[in-house]
């Protein structure tokens, strides 16, 4: 009589019902402890229970009949808790493969075909090529199936029946979990497991985030910092030498089972990208971005990344961390990284905003010494590294002078177009006009009109034989997407204009910075970065100042001629 050693494979998913069960042998856990498995394994989901009931159902079960058979004895006990049946990627299974290919098991017993797994085609391929080609045994108990026993149609048909309807059900239970969290998503909830930096779950409801006041207060200074000139390396930097812990240690510290998919080789340090991160992230506007990437399908684990139109974003689902004007800073700062000066340790004033006029690259900080004297100057970095273009010099503290004198023009002027304008549309003003009348409105409709026409064009150039075919479908698309571009600018700029009758032509907190810098005497960085874009300096010594609102300016100054030309014709 062949004797088997026998492998006790037991599993249950997160998604099965019975899961949330305490198990009658386990013990529940404190939040964020793991539990142990009878086989050493210590990968149980933050949260659960020290082992779930159905798992102590299915070896009681298996117990119970290898003790009735004379000719097996238990090996070992194999329990994936908490892992899906759709793939084969699991610790524990992948153990009892490696023992069986040793040889230090003969015989493999489950509760049933579901629990050994959900993949028809794979679970066909162990059951029915695998293990009979190692000479192993295979028994589902509830599904009265033995591989000792079981003659050709129980083999070759009713096995592989139930397993594509194991197959079905994993699929379905994923279609169905899918949807839930699409509604979720939809309705602003975070179906995140754990919440971002920054912020926690809230107590009475684990899809609604709470600030982390601790945590928020890294965030905002993440931000300071940026807008003070220091680079993404430079933060990433000092929140390591202060000694402050990282997002992934920060929540392993708080007990939380954190297994975030940004470890570093190096170790769970603060780095740039996680500095970056944090920095473009909306969800500190108070605003909640999910959607980013899906899944391939319900048998694969990897992911790939969704377009950002696909994104769902619901705005105003929590507190915000930092403001809207910060954010706004931040993110064109980042378009051109600062760096500290080697040589002094300092940030620069101009960091990330001054450029060359002629070449768009930036504009470098020079001190020249000379006895008790000392010029400090800003040239062209292009120069600088004697790649062409010329010096562009400029004094600093010329250019100090000459950016306070025009920011507090452009704020004056900002503020006396405004004035005029809230209080005409408090009488009389008309959206509908200043939309017909609107000059940018009126470029891009232009645009629109020109590529639509061409793409007509291209039809008598095809009948004609001017162009081929291949030419008149490439140009017809390059075309038709222009047209469309130019087509969503015109309702941006609509919905922009709407934005202005609708709730003003600025918040509070952009206002009161407009009346701050209309009586600046001397510039300072956040003021700078509050209202500039970017200065460019030219070869001819002139210089361009891009100013943030420009736009909205724009608008209501053209509205404001309006109203005096409906004046003088009256």
């Amino acid at each position: 009589m062949k004797h088997y050693l026998a492998a006790m494979y037991l599993r249950l998913s997160r998604d099965d019902n019975d899961a949330a069960a305490a198990s009658s042998e386990g013990v529940s856990m404190p939040y964020g402890r793991k539990a142990e498995t009878p086989s050493g394994d210590t990968s149980m989901p933050y949260g659960r229970k020290a082992e779930s009931n159905s798992i102590g159902n299915q070896r009681e079960l298996i117990r119970a009949f290898i003790h009735e058979q004379q000719d097996m004895e238990l090996y070992d006990i194999y329990v994936d808790d908490g892992f899906s049946g759709s793939n084969f990627d699991r610790p524990e299974f992948k153990r009892m493969i490696s023992d069986i290919e040793a040889g230090r098991a003969n015989c493999v017993i489950v509760k049933d075909l579901s629990r050994f797994g959900r993949d028809y085609i794979e679970s066909g391929r162990y059951i029915q090529k695998i293990f009979p080609k190692l000479g192993v045994r295979f028994i589902a108990l509830t599904d009265r199936y033995d591989s000792a026993q079981a003659d050709t149609s129980e083999s070759g048909i009713i096995l592989p029946v139930k397993n594509f309807i194991n197959d079905s059900y994993c699929r379905d239970i994923s279609t169905k979990v899918k949807s839930q969290f699409e509604v979720k998503r939809k309705n602003g909830e975070c179906i995140s497991p754990f919440a971002p930096y920054g912020y926690q779950k809230a107590e009475n409801n684990k899809n609604y985030l709470v600030p982390d006041e601790y945590a928020a207060d890294i965030v905002r200074k993440i931000y300071a910092w940026k807008i003070e000139g220091m680079a993404v390396s430079a933060i990433a930097e000092k929140l390591n030498a202060l000694g402050i812990l990282s997002p992934k240690e920060y929540k392993k510290s708080l007990g939380i089972n954190y297994k975030g998919g940004f470890t570093s080789s190096k170790g769970s340090h603060w780095s740039n990208s996680t500095v970056k991160r944090i920095l473009t992230n909306e969800i500190y506007l108070g605003h909640m971005v999910q959607g980013k990437s899906e899944k391939i399908n319900y048998k694969l684990k990897k992911s790939i990344e969704k377009p950002r139109e696909e994104w769902i974003k619901v705005e105003n689902t929590h507190e915000a961390v930092i403001s809207e004007e910060q954010f706004r800073i931040v993110r064109n700062l980042l378009k051109t990284d600062a760096r500290v000066s080697p040589v002094t340790g300092e940030n620069s004033l101009f960091t990330g905003i001054l450029f060359c006029g002629d070449c768009g690259e930036q504009m470098i900080r020079r001190v020249n010494r000379y006895k008790d004297t000392r010029r400090v100057y800003y040239i062209c970095s292009t120069k600088n590294r004697r790649e062409g273009c010329s010096r562009h010099s400029i004094q600093e503290e010329r250019l100090k002078e000459i950016a306070a004198e025009m920011i507090r023009r452009y704020a004056e002027s900002f503020l006396e177009e405004k004035k005029v304008f809230e209080k005409a549309r408090e009488l009389e003003a008309d959206f509908e006009s200043i939309v017909r009348y609107d000059s940018e409105i009126e470029r891009l409709r232009a645009e629109q009109d020109k590529y639509t026409s061409l793409c007509f064009g291209l039809h008598e150039d095809l009948r004609q034989g001017v162009i081929t075919k291949e030419e008149f479908e490439r140009l017809e698309g390059e075309f038709k997407r222009k047209a469309a571009a130019f087509e969503e600018a015109q309702k941006k700029q609509e919905s922009m204009i709407k934005k202005l009758f609708k709730n003003g032509v600025m918040s509070a907190a952009r206002l009161k910075t407009m009346q701050d810098c209309a009586k600046i005497q001397e510039i300072d960085r956040y003021t700078l970065c509050s209202m500039v874009k970017a200065i460019r300096i030219y070869e001819d010594k002139r210089l361009e100042i891009e100013f943030y609102y420009r736009n909205q300016f724009r608008v209501i100054r053209e509205a404001n001629k309006q109203d005096k030309n409906k004046e003088r014709s009256a």
